[in-house]
C-alpha cells in the first residue's frame, strides 16, 4: 500500500479501538490522523517506508472519507460551489455560480451507495425499490435528492443542492445586487403590514433565500410555524415551529405530506404561515388559510408574476373534483396581495425582476396584476402601481415610494 492507505487503515483502526463516532466526532478523528502521520514520518525516517509527500492533502482525504462525504466533501466545503450532481459514477458535476463544470472526481458504483447511505442516516429516511425517490437534508441544511434504477435507467443520480446563504436580511439582498434599496424597503413594509407574499422563480433563482430575507421582516411577537417538504427555511425568530414532510414506511404507511402539515398548522395558534414551496394540492388549503386572514408566504415554480397567479389558480383543482375555477380564481385574488419574480441571469446573478400587487378586479379568469417594480434596461425601477391594502401601511407609519407616472 501507499503511504496514504496506510495511514488511512492505522486511522480506522485507532478510531475502531478507542470507539470515535467518526460522523459525530470529526475533532477526535482529526487528532487521531494527526498522531498517525507522526507516528509515520517517524517511522519513515528509519525504515523503507514510502515517505509522505502532502501530509496536508493525506490528513484532508482521510478526515473527509472518515467523518465527511469523501471525495465530494471539498465541493460541500468550497463557498462558491451551490450544487453537486452525479449522473453515474465517473461524472461528477458542480455548480459554481451558475456555471455548469465537470470534475476530475471518479467514482465506482459501490462509492456513490456509500455515500447516498452516509447522507441518508442523519435523516433517517431511505431510498430503495419500493421507494426509488428520495428528498433528505444533510446535517449542514444542504438538500440531497436521490433516484435510482429501474427509474434511471443505469446508475444511481444524485443531486445535492447546497444551502448557500449568503443574505439574512433584505438589506443583504441590497448588497448582493438582488434587490433595489427602495424595493427592499417596500417589501419591508409589505411583510409588517401582513400582506400575503408569492415568492415566484425558476430552478435556483434565490427563492429560498429571499422567502428567508422576507421573514426576517416579520416582527418578533408573532409565532411562526413552517412548513416543508424538507427542511430548508433558516428563521432567526423567537417563537418558531418547523415541520417538513415525512415518506411511507416499509410497510406503505405513516406518510405525511404537505397538505396535511398545512392543516396541522392551523390548529397551533399561528401569526403567520410560510409554506417552503407549494407544488400540488397543498396550495387550496394554503388559500383557505390566507382567505381566512392568517398572513402568509409560500414560493412556487414559475417563470414570471404573471405565470405564478396562474399556476396558483390551477394549483387547488389537484385537490379534487369538485373545487373548480369558479371558486378557486376568486379566492386567489382575495388571498394574494403580492408576488415577487426571482430570476437568474447567464452569469448566475439572482435578481429580482418583478413585484407586483394583485389589485383583485377579475375578468373572466384573469386576475388584474399592478407592477410596483419592474425590470427596465435590465434595471428594477419603480412601477406605475400600488400594493394592496393601503391603509394598513398607514397604520404602520410605512411609506410607499411613488408610482412612476410615465408608461
Amino acid at each position: 500500500m501507499d503511504a496514504a492507505s496506510v495511514v488511512e487503515s492505522e486511522v480506522r483502526a485507532r478510531v475502531r479501538t478507542r470507539g470515535i463516532d467518526p460522523l459525530g466526532d470529526p475533532a477526535s478523528v482529526r487528532r487521531v490522523v494527526d498522531e498517525v502521520l507522526a507516528d509515520y514520518a517517524e517511522r519513515s525516517l528509519s525504515s523503507r517506508a514510502e515517505p509522505l509527500i502532502d501530509d496536508h492533502t493525506i490528513a484532508r482525504d482521510v478526515v473527509d472519507a472518515l467523518s465527511g462525504l469523501g471525495p465530494l466533501q471539498r465541493y460541500l466545503d468550497d463557498p462558491e460551489i451551490e450544487e453537486i450532481w452525479i449522473n453515474d459514477p465517473g461524472h461528477v458535476f458542480v455548480a459554481r455560480r451558475g456555471r455548469t463544470e465537470l470534475t476530475p472526481t471518479l467514482l465506482t458504483a459501490d462509492e456513490v451507495r456509500d455515500l447516498v447511505e452516509r447522507m441518508l442516516k442523519p435523516s433517517h429516511r431511505r431510498v430503495d425499490l419500493s421507494t426509488p425517490f428520495v428528498d433528505a437534508t444533510l446535517p449542514d441544511g444542504s438538500r440531497i435528492h436521490v433516484v435510482i434504477p429501474d427509474i434511471t435507467k443505469e446508475h444511481w443520480a444524485v443531486n445535492i443542492r447546497k444551502f448557500v446563504l449568503r443574505a439574512h436580511h433584505l438589506e443583504d439582498l441590497v448588497g448582493l445586487g438582488t434587490l433595489t434599496h427602495a424595493a427592499a424597503e417596500f417589501l419591508d413594509g409589505a411583510v409588517k403590514a401582513g400582506l400575503n407574499i408569492i415568492v415566484a422563480g425558476g430552478t435556483q433563482a434565490g427563492k429560498t433565500t429571499l422567502l428567508n430575507c422576507l421573514a426576517s421582516a416579520i416582527p418578533s411577537e408573532e409565532r411562526v410555524i413552517t412548513v416543508e417538504e424538507v427542511f430548508e427555511l433558516k428563521l432567526v425568530l423567537p417563537d418558531v415551529v418547523a415541520m417538513q414532510t415525512r415518506q411511507a414506511s416499509l410497510e406503505g404507511t405513516g406518510e405525511i405530506r404537505l397538505r396535511r402539515l398545512v392543516k396541522e398548522a392551523l390548529r397551533m395558534r399561528p401569526s403567520r404561515i410560510i409554506v417552503g414551496e407549494v407544488r400540488q394540492e397543498e396550495a387550496l388549503d394554503l388559500l383557505i388559510a390566507l382567505n381566512s386572514g392568517l398572513p402568509g408566504m409560500c414560493s412556487l415554480h414559475a417563470n414570471s408574476a404573471r405565470e405564478a397567479i396562474t399556476k396558483l389558480c390551477t394549483l387547488p383543482l389537484l385537490a379534487g373534483e369538485n373545487v373548480g375555477h369558479t371558486f378557486v380564481v376568486p379566492t386567489v385574488a382575495s388571498s394574494v396581495d403580492i408576488v415577487i419574480h426571482a430570476a437568474s441571469d447567464v452569469r448566475g446573478d439572482r435578481r429580482v425582476r418583478e413585484v407586483a400587487g394583485v389589485s383583485g378586479p377579475v375578468e373572466g379568469d384573469v386576475i388584474a396584476l399592478d407592477y410596483i417594480f419592474e425590470s427596465r434596461r435590465g434595471k428594477l425601477v419603480r412601477g406605475s402601481g400600488m400594493p394592496p391594502h393601503l391603509e394598513r401601511f398607514e397604520e404602520r407609519g410605512i411609506l410607499i415610494p411613488p408610482p412612476l407616472d410615465e408608461p
